[in-house]
């Protein structure tokens, strides 16, 4: 895989940038995709990630560890900002938290599901990198979620061999990505704006290319401006192979 992100090292830190075709609004990642570049570099195998700030693209990123905090807390910083100030983008730390998936719904489910995807009729963000609609094959995911129920959208998914590394294994950082959009739309079916505010996931095995996959997402939880929601990614025999549970945040403007 190629123009997906460049990690270098400079003594113990090291330094990623978010090319601009992954992004999610026009000017900012993606959030599932900057998260689970993040998480990789955690030893754990479940990894929380919460962004503070809308990642920016194309700057060289310092993803370093926090001081103080506990061991393999990372943060990602954006640094010489217009103003002089490092900026905080995201933390990434282990988590103890269990995730189980519930029952898939079928690829066909998960197909009729789609075809009600809500961004058809109207996208906030309609060149997002995971769910745009104005993103053709080969260049985006093209993952359209619609729903299943009041409780539950689905969607299809075959993922396109450019998202794969040379083992033809889907790249960690996409099936994150695959995890985040869903829960908007499960969690904003009216369409109000959100954002992304913290997702925590475990990537159980990397799906292969080509294989029809869905992505289920649920509502667990509404507290005042805060969603919370749950994705599963699924492979050909309804097996999970990735969970995620995620806070949405409604902006106070």
């Amino acid at each position: 895989m190629t123009d997906v992100e460049v990690i270098g090292a400079t003594n113990t830190d090291r330094i990623m940038r978010i090319a601009h075709r992954f992004r999610g609004p026009a000017h900012s990642s993606n959030g599932g995709y900057c998260a689970g570049l993040l998480a990789a570099q955690v030893a754990a195998p479940v990894v929380t990630v919460r962004l503070v700030r809308p990642p920016p693209l194309e700057c060289d990123l310092l993803v370093q560890s926090v001081p103080g905090e506990l061991s393999g807390t990372l943060q990602l910083i954006e640094r010489n900002t217009p103003d002089g100030d490092d900026r905080v983008i995201a933390l990434a730390r282990p988590s103890a938290m269990v995730l189980q998936a519930p029952r898939p719904a079928t690829y066909p489910e998960a197909l009729a599901a789609s075809r009600h995807f809500a961004g058809f009729k109207h996208h906030a963000f309609p060149e997002c990198f995971v769910c745009g609609t104005h993103r053709e094959r080969g260049d985006g995911m093209r993952l359209f979620a619609g729903r299943l129920d009041s409780m539950r959208v689905a969607a299809p998914w075959i993922p396109d061999p450019l998202l794969a590394d040379a083992d033809g294994k889907v790249c960690a950082e996409f099936i994150w990505a695959a995890l985040d959009c869903p829960g908007y739309f499960v969690a904003a079916q009216d369409g109000r704006m959100m954002l992304l505010g913290e997702i925590t996931a475990q990537v159980l095995r990397r799906v292969h290319t080509d294989e029809s996959c869905t992505v289920l997402a649920w509502r667990i939880s509404v507290s005042g401006r805060r969603h919370e929601v749950g994705t599963a990614l699924f492979d050909d025999d309804g097996e999970p192979c990735a969970v995620a549970h995620s806070w949405w945040i409604e902006p106070r403007h």
